[in-house]
Parts: C-alpha cells; structure tokens; sequence
C-alpha cells in the first residue's frame, strides 16, 4: 500500500451489545454520569417513578464510591434478559460487616448510612462485594413488571 492508497474503511462492532456505560469517574462528573444513566435506563424500557428510583439508587453508589472509596469509581450498565443492571466499583477500604448486615432503616436523626439502604429499597435486587481493597456494589432493576390492574385474573 503507498501513502495515497486510503486505508479501507473499519467496522466497528460493540465487544458487549448489552453494555450501555462503562466509565471511571470522578467527583466532578457525578452529575453527568446520573444524567447518561437516565438516558441509558429510559431508552432500556424503564418508565416514571421505577425509572427515578433506578437512577437515585445509583446516585447514591456513585456518591458513596467518591465520598468512601477514595473520590473516584467505575460505573458499568448493562441489559440482562428482562433487566438493567448497574455496577458501581470503588478502591475504598471497604465496608464493616455490621454495616452490611443492617438492613434496617437508618435513624431519622442520622447523617449517614443511607446511600447502601436506599439503593437496596429502590432496586429489585442488590449484591455487595467488599474488602480492603474496595468495594463493588450491583442493582438491578426489571425492565417489564407484571403489574396487576384492577380485574382478578384466573390462575
């Protein structure tokens, strides 16, 4: 090939079709990763309020990946048959297995340990793995619920 041949044109092909974000991120660009995630999730089928919570879930992963786990994460959204699913990773020290284990709501009167309950009360589902060298944090959310209307089906 000499300098004035053009190169033939490339296709791309995505590695993973179901991923929609895979970023690191730090503090500064929190907000725009809340509103890539929004877009991701509502162009994956999530609708109103499952859609809101979705998206505070995973604002209070990201928050918490930069305010404990050193001001800086990873993030990874993806499609699963029939559900989204969100990573959040962090290189922080990790999480006391007391705090894991208290599922319950936090005092009213306290300043911190909401972000992991609340995450767990607006998704489907919640697996948190961690140690001293961080921790990652995955919720999902159905895509398609069956929701009941006002009539009694026959089962």
């Amino acid at each position: 090939m000499t300098n004035a041949e053009l190169p033939a044109p490339r296709t791309v092909v995505p590695i993973d079709p179901s991923l929609l974000i895979a970023e690191a991120f730090e503090q500064a660009q929190v907000t725009e990763l809340r509103h890539s995630v929004t877009s991701c999730a509502h162009a994956a089928g999530l609708r109103g309020q499952r859609l809101d919570d979705f998206v505070l879930a995973v604002n209070e992963l990201i928050t918490n990946a930069v305010r404990h786990g050193g001001g800086q994460g990873s993030l990874r959204l993806w499609r699963r048959t029939g559900h989204l699913v969100c990573q959040v990773a962090d290189h922080g020290r990790g999480i006391s297995a007391q705090r894991l284990d208290n599922r319950s709501r936090p005092a009213a009167d306290t300043a911190g340990g909401w972000g992991l309950w609340l995450a767990r009360e607006l998704s489907d589902s919640m697996e948190v793995e961690t140690g001293t060298a961080g921790t990652t944090v995955r919720i999902s959310a159905a895509l398609a619920l069956h929701q009941r209307s006002g009539r009694h089906r026959a089962d």
